[in-house]
């Protein structure tokens, strides 16, 4: 069978995709590489959410058709939400893509690889996509961690986004679906579940189900092998009672927010179409860490939104400081042509934006570099990720306030008792602190719920992943 690589660019749900369709892929006998020289096929799944990220896709398929021409490649095809919103200009412009694959059409990747008609006309019905529990999957996380995506699409009006296009209206997967993979999951290794969609706090309302992701942590909790369940993205209006309670109470889910904001101004919340203020933000906030001591908040802001006045911008850097977020990301506004707000008056400009940006997030250095401060001298559980890559230190790890590749890390600089495999989960002692990451030392003490991962592997390379806006390997 032919040889088949793949790069997989954007979010953990993009990823998702991604080893779905590798999986559908090996059940059928196809080879997987990561060296693209290789490859006899190449896909790219690409991400479209804002401008960096549609062009860093289009840049990854013109260095991916190189290969065409100088490597084993004979096939080129590109997947994800690049394909939603520019299918036709995709198959027009860059002749050296075979076939194109949407979100809702993951099992055509063995049509495509096999040159058979995988439904690339900008006419065609697709029906909307969910994967389940026997939907086969290569995971290319490190063997004992994986993402788990409980729904797709969105129903939220948000006037900057572009994702319900791309991915159609909210659905849930079954809940027994769900519990399903996660002990298949964990049956084969992973000791570290993520959870993920595009608002998992609307989990199971259009199945009927009252407070869902609330009961799917709590049983998600019950899985033996699990030592971590978090989960990303909470709709801000959708953090209730009961999902705080949920997470307060469930040992093992992670004591973790991940809640996007996008703004703080009341006025610029209206035009998103989001609702809400920053004062009603920080009760929240505060609600959250009232229930939960110690409990790690992150969220992400948009600045340069069209009408973001100077007043609305000192909202937000007002918000951030009263705040003091664990993590926080910055992004500047892509006007993109098919949202609500492109033809909204009083455009910012970018110049504007990117100083303000700066300003933010030179603030959240700040606050970070405080509060991690705070943490020297205590012990907290860690998992060793393995050898650190950019540092002289000896081991990368997280602790649970870190959420898998947009935290920030715990560098391990000292070891007591053995060294440690990729996936141990131990107790470490912070002896110094940065901007962003932790130093420490890593203790003998494991979890006392802690099981030895299946594989000791630190990954699985049968796939490269790549952020958005960075550079893309296979």
């Amino acid at each position: 069978m032919p040889k088949v690589g793949m790069v997989s660019l954007g979010c953990p749900k993009n990823l998702v995709d991604s080893e779905v369709m590798l999986g559908i892929l090996a059940r059928q006998g196809y080879e997987l590489t990561p060296r693209p020289d290789q490859a006899e096929i190449i896909i790219v799944n690409t991400c479209a959410f804002i401008a960096p990220a549609k062009q860093e896709s289009i840049n990854t398929i013109l260095e991916m058709a190189e290969y065409k021409k100088f490597g084993a490649a004979k096939k080129l095809v590109v997947a994800g939400c690049l394909v939603e919103r520019y299918r036709q200009e995709i198959l027009d412009q860059i002749p050296e893509v075979d076939h194109v694959i949407g979100t809702n059409e993951l099992e055509g990747v063995l049509a495509a690889c096999q040159d058979a008609d995988c439904s690339s006309s900008t006419n065609t019905i697709r029906e909307p996509y969910l994967y389940h529990e026997f939907t086969p999957r290569i995971l290319s996380t490190p063997a004992y961690s994986a993402y788990l995506k409980i729904a797709e699409g969105c129903d939220h009006p948000c006037t900057f986004c572009v994702i319900p296009q791309m991915r159609g209206a909210f659905r849930s997967r079954r809940f027994a679906s769900v519990i399903r993979e996660a002990e298949n999951l964990a049956r084969q290794g992973v000791r570290e579940i993520t959870i993920v969609g595009q608002d998992t706090t609307s989990y199971g309302e259009d199945l009927g189900l009252r407070d869902g992701l609330p009961a799917l942590l709590r049983e998600l909790g019950n899985i033996p092998e699990l030592v971590w369940v978090r989960f990303l993205y909470c709709y801000p209006n959708r953090v209730t009672d009961a999902l705080i309670a949920a997470v307060a109470q469930t040992p093992k889910v992670a004591k973790y927010f991940d809640i996007p904001l996008q703004h703080a101004s009341a006025s610029v919340l209206k035009l998103m179409k989001r609702g809400c203020s920053g004062r009603q933000f920080l009760r929240m906030l505060e609600k959250i860490r009232a229930a939960i001591p110690g409990v790690a908040l992150r969220t992400s802001l948009i600045v340069g939104f069209p009408g973001e006045t100077d007043d609305d911008f000192k909202a937000l850097v007002d918000f951030v400081a009263a705040a003091e977020f664990d993590h926080l990301g910055v992004f500047l506004y892509s006007n993109e042509e098919t949202s609500r707000s492109f033809e909204l008056p009083h455009q910012v400009p970018s110049s504007v934006a990117r100083l303000r940006q700066k300003q933010v997030m030179a603030l959240q250095r700040k606050i970070s570099r405080r509060n991690l401060k705070k943490m020297i001298g205590k012990s907290l559980p860690v998992v060793v990720e393995g050898p650190s890559e950019e540092t002289d230190l000896l081991f990368q790890a997280r602790s649970e306030r870190q959420a898998p590749g947009i935290d920030g890390c715990v560098l391990v600089n000292d070891i007591v008792g053995p060294a440690p495999q990729p996936g141990d989960f131990r107790w470490a002692t912070i002896t110094d602190a940065g901007d962003y990451d932790l130093v420490a030392r890593l203790e003998t003490e494991t979890f006392a719920e802690r099981l030895s991962p299946a594989s000791p592997a630190a990954a699985n390379t049968l796939v490269k992943i790549q952020p958005a806006a960075a550079a893309p390997v296979i």
